[in-house]
């Protein structure tokens, strides 16, 4: 029945009246819009008849997510001829051109009476109840005395045709099969839908949705287990899709309907080819999806993509890329705030570690951290699965530990593997998993930093994960195995004998429990084989060695050409041929591990640093047994040092990439090597390659390239602008604290560095640029000795000697027989000792310890030198000092005899035979005589700050008087200005530095002997670090005094790499740096400065210009006209570097 309110008042409209009267009548909306058969429409719309010949049609508009439509259409119609008029609600399957009239919701009949009983109100008409909800429409009504109908007039019905008449009787069978009224309506719905199809070919405007109704029933019938064909079903939708392509208007509604079919084909018989394309169509339907709208609310629902993506969870690991991409798609249908994100990102996460496996890539496991991190973030504290995420992030990091060496990600995986177990009590399920995860983060630890009690809680952990797996436990062979690499590695460091044999029977006893076809067998084998070496080095007996062969022959022959842990496999057959080579003495053993050392070093996807660990393993090994390979494996050395460094985005992780190999002095034991080997100019080439790598990697993104400009400016250009965003990544990563923050910079440094390294390699397929950027052959390095030979003085445990880089022709070499390392480190710490002891002694008293160890440096390392220099080097020519290694913290140029001749007279120290100068490398002397032919306008600035303020340091009484000295002694010319006090911060002493090409710095100075790029100059707020210096390019620089406390100090951990402040000074551009050993007495320092700058501008008055050449001149003249004014290590604290 109609359900009406009566109004007490409406308009009076006569019968008579009728043929002159209009109604306009306005669809507003609709709601509780259920479909019987409860398939998804493309949309809803309204009907009205007046009579047979005259009907119409709202607007086809799409269901919203709570059942409703607004369409807001207007139709008028004629009271004339009719008493009334009936109004049904359908839907429509397709959005564009309709076949018949679609299925059927409701139906009114409506006098005109009753219609206009509603006056000019909105009212809502109710429909007959479907699925136990009633429909409504929300209407308007007027009356009006034109017809004005804005949407069209009524029409004559729809063409009365056949299809269209069995297409309708199809869905209302099919609605009635839905309505559970017998299954015979399903068998009529599809012969009806089969007569439609039959009658609409291929070429049919209408074939589409034909194909799309029959399918669609057959699809429910197989459902409801009615039907039982799902592949011929399958293939209808699929080529209704394809006749409705992109920007059709079915196009997302024939996605739809063809997941669902898979969906359900997938949820019967499981197949996974279906649940993979399903998330595809997902991935392409949704975003076309508007919001709100019906059909996004079923697709993005629980039996929609909800169940696609749970399906896509349960499947097993795929590494390919198709599987990884499958994963990416799933991950991307679970946007933020979807409760099954954190498991999609496992899943991908453990498809990226999977390819990791297999290749190596370190963008992989960079990414799956992040995955991982993401996880944890969005699992809510007390969640189930928190150990889970926790233990998968951990793991990751220990990859990436193993892979790069950053010991950040080693702590940090502790961090959460405890966190871990604290979530896995004793009961926990998973208890036994942390357990182990836990003891192999300790183990990794223990063999970095040598720590017994992390090894011996790596133990007992994994002893007590032990119990929890007894036999018969699916993971007891992984437990047994874990457990016994445990005991070797404590076995390894503390040689218990105990520990080896039970580590051995663990093994053995994991390895039967290990299937042949376990991907993983392969590290079991190499366990083995490694203890079974170590016992055979102890015991001898042939048959562990010949059994530890084996194994690795074994496990090589499980693994692809490519996966990373061959790596391992090369690395056990090294260790045993040497083994037995160091039993037996046959060659042949000795020669299969070095070509081992060779594989296991050069292959790829192996992490850098374990290949460059085996790379100095073989140097050393061919070291002590002679092998003509020892060169080579410098080499190697080098070329895998320097591509792991350039991962590293910033200039502070580029050095702690440096220090993890610390100790290891391969500069000066390669360029030994060579040097024994008769081939100096290799030493020199070597001594180079090996030392100032990080000023050296640095550099590359500063070299000029006027050269290709001219031969190839579109690549000079590419070049310039990949140098500028690489340099860019790499300073601001390094403000970056927040890990995955990090993490993310990172990444995208390395996809720059490769470009980078690509545009790199363009400019070498030039013919005139084949050797850019790669290390410098010696004729290249002969360039710094343009001026003056250059003496690389070399520091090996192997031997100690010095290398004179001439003018020209070849090198010469000077053994150092008198001297040996551990002599250069007693005499190191003696100069330290007797520096302290002068700095508290009065000026007058003599400098006893000191006159004996320069005269020690005289005798047994620069007298060798000056007698070879003196046959073909003029007096007072200058020359510079390459110290290497222990060399580089003894005061080489003060060198002194000390001797009175017969006649009386004095015989001559170094500094009285030559002008001595220092160069960190050979590559930044070129660099600055190069920049040097760039002459500008000089201008000179004093900078001071003897009041740095609480806490910084001692005021500094003398600064002022310096400054103004030097302002003095400065020509007027040269545009002077100072800046001191407040004014001289770090921001004003940076802005300084750029803006003028001659620099006088006096303050204190602090070389940092933990973080030596912290090491910095004392500005009135903030220090002025060697970092900030480092990122300034200032081309332009030419000369910059450092009168202040150890600015040309190295680090002592890592002294072939010369990092220092005097040092970063040359690098931003100052072609010329005075800088200081050690401390600096600021009153005394006076003395200096202003003889310096006295001879350094004696010559001006005549109309000469500055020369910053001339510095190492100057500071040679002023310490010899101080010597009755300034103590001997007040004179010997300044040395000159540079041009």
């Amino acid at each position: 029945m109609l359900r009406v309110v009566r109004r007490l008042f409406r308009p009076t409209i006569t019968r008579s009246s009728f043929a002159s009267q209009y109604i306009r009548l306005e669809i507003i909306s609709g709601k509780n819009l259920r479909v019987p058969s409860q398939r998804i429409p493309a949309g809803i719309y309204v009907s009205i008849d007046v009579d047979s010949k005259r009907r119409w049609k709202s607007a086809i508009k799409v269901l919203s997510s709570e059942k409703s439509v607004a369409w807001g259409n207007n139709v008028t119609l004629s009271l004339c001829g009719s008493p009334g008029f009936s109004i049904e609600i359908r839907v429509s399957y397709e959005a564009d051109r309709m076949l018949g009239n679609g299925e059927f919701i409701g139906k009114l009949k409506m006098s005109w009476d009753e219609l206009l009983d509603h006056g000019d109100e909105p009212f809502d008409l109710s429909f007959p109840s479907v699925r136990g909800v009633h429909p409504s429409l929300t209407l308007k009504v007027a009356v009006v005395h034109a017809c004005d109908n804005q949407n069209g007039a009524l029409s004559d019905s729809l063409v009365d045709c056949k299809i269209a008449r069995e297409t309708d009787v199809g869905h209302a069978r099919f609605a009635k099969y839905v309505a559970r009224e017998g299954v015979s309506h399903l068998k009529h719905a599809v012969r009806h839908f089969q007569l439609v199809l039959d009658q609409c070919p291929a070429s049919h405007p209408d074939h589409a949705t034909a194909l799309t109704n029959l399918a669609w029933a057959r699809l429910i019938g197989y459902i409801l287990n009615d039907l039982q064909d799902i592949n011929a079903t399958i293939s209808l939708f699929r080529e209704a899709l394809a006749l409705r392509p992109q920007r059709h208007p079915d196009h997302s509604l024939s996605l739809y309907n063809l997941t669902e079919a898979l969906t359900w084909r997938h949820n019967k018989k499981d197949t996974a080819a279906d649940i993979r394309e399903a998330a595809q169509l997902y991935h392409e339907l949704l975003p076309l999806c508007p919001e709100g709208a019906y059909l996004r609310s079923i697709a993005a629902g629980a039996n929609g993509v909800d169940y696609v993506i749970g399906g896509c969870n349960n499947l097993p690991i795929d590494a390919s890329d198709e599987g990884i991409h499958l994963r990416r798609v799933v991950l991307e249908l679970c946007p933020l705030g979807h409760q099954l994100r954190p498991r999609a990102l496992h899943e991908l996460a453990q498809a990226v570690e999977a390819r990791f496996v297999q290749h190596g890539s370190i963008d992989d496991i960079d990414e799956v951290i992040q995955f991982h991190r993401e996880a944890v973030f969005l699992c809510p504290e007390g969640h189930s699965d928190c150990d889970v995420y926790l233990n998968n992030l951990a793991w990751s990091l220990m990859t990436r530990f193993d892979h790069q060496g950053k010991p950040n990600d080693l702590d940090e995986a502790i961090s959460l593997h405890e966190e871990a177990l604290r979530l896995c009590p004793v009961g926990h399920e998973s208890r036994g998993f942390s357990l182990d995860n836990l003891g192999g983060a300790f183990i990794t630890r223990f063999k970095k930093r040598g720590d017994i009690d992390d090894i011996t809680r790596a133990i007992s952990l994994r002893r007590e994960a032990l119990t929890l797996r007894p036999p018969g436990h699916p993971h007891r062979d992984t437990t047994l195995s874990n457990l016994a690499l445990a005991l070797q590695t404590r076995y390894d460091k503390l040689d218990v004998s105990e520990d080896l044999n039970e580590a051995i029977d663990l093994y053995r006893e994991s390895l039967r429990l290990r299937r042949h076809d376990h991907p993983r067998r392969h590290i079991y084998l190499l366990n083995l084989s490694s203890a079974l070496c170590s016992r055979f080095t102890q015991t001898q007996e042939d048959e562990d060695v010949e059994e530890a062969i084996t194994l690795c022959q074994e496990s090589l022959a499980a693994l692809s050409s490519l996966h990373p842990n061959r790596y391992f496999s090369y690395m056990r057959l090294q260790k045993a041929y040497l083994s037995r080579y160091r039993i037996l003495h046959d060659p042949a053993d000795l020669s299969v591990a070095i070509q081992n050392f060779r594989l296991a070093s050069r292959h790829p996807t192996q992490g850098f640093p374990d290949r460059i660990i085996e790379a100095i393993d073989w140097a050393r090994q061919a070291e002590v047994y002679q092998h003509e390979s020892a060169l080579e494996a410098y080499q190697m050395c080098f070329e895998l040092f320097d591509s792991h460094v350039m991962t590293r985005s910033s200039i502070i992780s580029r050095r702690e990439a440096a220090t993890a190999f610390r100790g290891q002095s391969l500069s000066v034991d390669a360029a030994s090597c060579a040097i024994r080997s008769g081939n100096l100019r290799q030493a020199v080439e070597l001594a180079e390659q090996g030392r100032g790598q990080q000023w050296s990697l640095a550099s590359r993104l500063r070299t000029p390239v006027e050269d290709l400009e001219s031969a190839n400016p579109k690549l000079a250009h590419n070049y310039l602008e990949l140098s500028k965003l690489v340099s860019d990544a790499a300073q601001s990563s390094a403000t970056i604290t927040d890990r995955a923050a990090a993490d993310r910079a990172a990444t995208e440094y390395r996809r720059l560095t490769r470009r980078w390294e690509a545009a790199v390699a363009e400019i070498r397929d030039l013919r005139a640029f084949s050797r850019f950027l790669l290390p410098p052959l010696y004729e290249d390095l002969q360039a710094a000795a343009r001026q003056g030979p250059v003496i690389i003085l070399i520091a090996s445990q192997y031997s100690c000697s010095a290398i004179i880089v001439p003018t020209s022709g070849d090198p010469r070499h000077v053994p150092l027989p008198s001297v040996a390392l551990a002599d250069l480190k007693i005499l190191k710490d003696r100069f330290a000792r007797a520096i302290r002891d002068a700095s508290i002694m009065g000026p007058k008293q003599p400098r006893n310890d000191l006159i004996v160890l320069l005269r020690i440096v005289w005798d047994v390392i620069m007298l060798p030198i000056i007698n070879v220099l003196q046959h073909d080097l003029k007096l007072h020519s200058r020359i510079w000092l390459c110290p290497t290694a222990a060399f580089t913290s003894i005061p080489l140029h003060a060198a002194h005899p000390f001797k009175v001749n017969p006649d009386g007279s004095k015989e001559p120290c170094l500094e009285d035979l030559y002008i001595c100068s220092y160069t960190p490398t050979l590559s930044a002397l070129v660099r600055s005589r190069q920049g040097i032919k760039k002459r500008v306008t000089p201008s000179f600035v004093t900078i001071g700050q003897g009041q740095p303020g609480g806490g910084k340091g001692k005021a500094l009484l003398a600064v002022d008087s310096e400054l103004e000295l030097v302002h003095k002694l400065v020509p007027a010319a040269a545009n002077r200005t100072t800046i001191s006090g407040d004014a001289a911060t770090r921001a004003g002493a940076l802005e300084a530095l750029q803006q003028n090409t001659w620099v006088h710095l006096a303050c204190h100075g602090k070389q940092d002997p933990a973080q030596p790029y912290d090491s910095h100059f004392v500005m009135k707020d903030e220090h002025l670090t060697l970092l900030d210096i480092m990122e300034r390019d200032i081309p332009q620089a030419e000369f910059a005094f450092l009168s202040a406390c150890h600015t040309a100090v190295g680090d002592e951990k890592t002294p072939d790499e010369v990092i220092h402040l005097a040092a970063g000074l040359q690098f931003s551009g100052f072609k010329s740096v005075v800088g200081t050993l050690w401390e600096v007495d600021d009153a005394v320092a006076q003395h200096v400065v202003k003889a310096f700058y006295t001879n350094m501008f004696e010559d001006l008055k005549d109309g000469g210009v500055m020369d910053c050449t001339k510095a190492a001149w100057a500071l040679n003249r002023a310490t010899h006209a101080v010597k009755t004014k300034v103590p001997l290590e007040q004179r010997m604290v300044f040395i000159h570097i540079g041009v």
